[in-house]
């Protein structure tokens, strides 16, 4: 990743969601890193044992380096709130329950969130075309969720510093 380092400004690792060598070779390679997850009991259960493992990882990753400029030291920039099933422009109340509860438990979430919508996100993966790029008639919540991951994407590089 060092050589890559003056060519991109930021690159992406899409992990699985479970802590595998692939989960843990991108976070040690990453500078900062954030968790997408349903706001239901399950998802966000894990959260805080997420984080913790990842201190474990980087406290043992580190105890192994000598060189300091060689630490890694990921910074969790927050939770993303996904498949949101949105009412009246806002999170349903049974989704609300788990984002107020994430906050009360002090972890940084995400002023933007992204709706649930299999219409939009089913034909991406099949067909290589990004969300944002479908061609679709305007006026539909297609609009909606381009506004959404725009949103996103602006918080998040406001975030890095980007």
């Amino acid at each position: 990743m060092k050589k890559l380092e003056n060519e991109y400004d930021i690159v992406l690792f899409d992990c699985p969601p479970n802590f595998s060598i692939v989960t843990k070779n991108a976070l040690i390679a990453s500078d900062f890193y954030i968790v997408p997850a349903k706001m239901d009991y399950l998802s966000t259960l894990g959260i805080n044992q997420l984080k913790n493992h990842v201190d474990n990882l980087v406290e043992q990753f580190n105890n192994y380096i000598e060189e300091e400029d060689r630490w890694a030291s990921p910074v969790f920039l927050g939770v993303i709130a996904t498949m949101i099933a949105v009412r009246n422009g806002e999170p349903i109340s049974a989704q609300r329950v788990y984002i107020e509860q994430l906050k009360r438990n002090k972890i940084t979430i995400f002023d933007s969130k992204i709706r649930e919508n299999k219409t939009i996100y089913a034909d991406a993966p099949e067909y290589g075309i990004p969300v944002v790029c479908q061609a679709v008639s305007a006026g539909s919540t297609y609009d909606q969720v381009v506004v959404e991951l725009k949103e996103l994407t602006t918080e998040f590089m406001g975030k890095v510093g980007v």
